[in-house]
């Protein structure tokens, strides 16, 4: 299995070598003086729940979990809070005093607050979704509550329209078809899609967009810029952002449903932000 007699936290997912996840934790834990042992676990594929209740039945108190185990993990827990339970996808468990499992999803609600501390959002924005995966589950109801109406783009329409199915009680959102659209122009774009080449988003209309005040956003955060960014600066945007703010905020959440201490995330933000500047030099 795996050793986990030195940390009490943890982040689950397969590939794993990429999480950012201890060095934030890390972060966390000097930051509020809370003792907070994090590490990576890479997870065979079907063997999430072994893994699991060896670790909680050793010395877990809190797990993160990441792809492709979102929607599994929330079959693992005992209860499950409202945006769990509407995203159907879990990211964050909590061990609690009477030893049951809560699960919780931060992914929402560390993109829109992000979002907010970019100021790339207000109420009543046009949203388009570029994809309709697993992390677009975790966003849809956040943004939805916020106020703001919700476009889906994905090459599978099924795939999308399922997705406004299920969050359609929860505010404005559809599935966006050729010359289906009123809308002049979207006010912020979001790529949730993966491994996708820049030329996939050279086929977006320029009429979704206005390059002065449209807001585009990466849900990936990487090494070095993704071909959503590339595509941004290739066409000259005005505001545009990669992911690593909602990595740090989502962490920051399940933090505090472990700890109840928000920690401080701008700075954590500017470390890893110069990091990455000094890797890709």
């Amino acid at each position: 299995m795996f050793r986990c007699q030195d940390f009490n936290y943890a982040v689950f997912g397969n590939p794993i070598n990429h999480t950012k996840s201890p060095v934030i934790h890390k972060f966390f834990s000097e930051q509020t003086n809370i003792f907070h042992p994090y590490k990576a676990v890479h997870v065979p594929l079907n063997s999430l729940y072994s893994y699991l209740r060896f670790f909680f039945k050793s010395n877990g108190c809190g797990a993160n979990i990441t792809a492709p185990f979102k929607q599994e993990a929330r079959f693992f827990c005992n209860q499950l809070t409202k945006r769990a339970q509407i995203a159907q996808s879990v990211n964050t468990l909590k061990k609690l005093d009477n030893q049951e499992i809560l699960g919780d999803n931060t992914d929402g609600i560390g993109l829109l607050s992000d979002l907010k501390r970019l100021n790339f959002i207000k109420k009543r924005y046009s949203i388009l979704i570029l994809g309709a995966g697993g992390v677009v589950r975790g966003i849809l109801f956040p943004l939805l509550s916020f106020g703001c109406s919700v476009y889906i783009l994905n090459r599978t329409i099924k795939n999308a329209e399922k997705l406004v199915s299920q969050f359609n009680q929860y505010g404005d959102i559809r599935v966006l078809k050729e010359n289906t659209s009123k809308i002049e122009y979207f006010d912020l774009i979001i790529n949730a899609r993966t491994n996708i080449s820049e030329e996939t988003y050279n086929i977006i209309p320029s009429s979704f967009f206005c390059l002065k005040n449209t807001h585009f956003y990466d849900v990936n955060y990487q090494k070095n810029n993704s071909c959503f960014i590339k595509w941004c600066i290739h066409i000259g945007a005005n505001f545009f952002s990669d992911g690593i703010g909602m990595l740090v905020f989502q962490a920051a959440h399940s933090f505090f449903l472990w700890h109840n201490i928000m920690p401080d995330i701008d700075c954590v933000i500017d470390i890893l932000k110069k990091a990455h500047s000094f890797e890709k030099k």
